[in-house]
């Protein structure tokens, strides 16, 4: 299994029925300005910059987490369909409406930059889905929630990890 992602297995979602308001309560996170896809595209982009800068550790690191965040944001689609609602690419799904865009992506390619914009999206992510966790009803859809909230952490800790191996590392000129 990946090291960006927790060793505890994902709840079903099998028991998950129609659910609108939970569908409204979780799909930010789904295609919003800060939710799953724009950290996928985030975190592919610092990849390729550190790809190229050739800092496999770090491009290895960001493309891991970009996997978990597919993951997540696999999870979340298929989710909101069970929960009633089209997993279009929009702020609130199924509104074919305020379709999600790249503004939110954050494009510094100096590398402590990337590292710590990438460990504030994190932070960001964890505290929108505790705000979410306040308002749903629905045990089972707060029960993958949680679940991914793990996962957000331990990317916080890996990229404060590689934020503090980075610091360390001798530079040459």
């Amino acid at each position: 299994m990946d090291a960006s992602i927790v060793k505890i297995p994902y709840p079903s979602i099998d028991g998950i029925t129609k659910d609108t308001q939970s569908a409204d309560i979780i799909s930010p996170a789904y295609a919003g300005l800060h939710g799953e896809l724009t950290a996928i595209l985030q975190y592919t982009f610092q990849n390729m910059v550190f790809g190229y800068q050739n800092s496999e550790y770090y491009a290895e690191l960001l493309e891991s987490i970009s996997v978990a965040e597919m993951r997540h944001f696999e999870l979340l689609g298929k989710m909101l369909i069970k929960l009633g609602v089209t997993p279009v690419m929009s702020q609130i799904p199924p509104y074919k409406q305020n379709f999600f865009n790249t503004s939110a992506v954050n494009y510094s390619t100096a590398p402590q930059k990337m590292l710590m914009d990438s460990i504030e999206g994190e932070l960001e992510a964890i505290r929108m889905y505790k705000s979410m966790l306040n308002k749903l009803k629905n045990e089972d859809v707060a029960a993958v929630i949680k679940r991914i909230i793990l996962d957000e952490m331990l990317h916080v800790e890996l990229l404060k990890d590689a934020l503090e191996k980075y610091k360390e590392t001798p530079k040459t000129n």
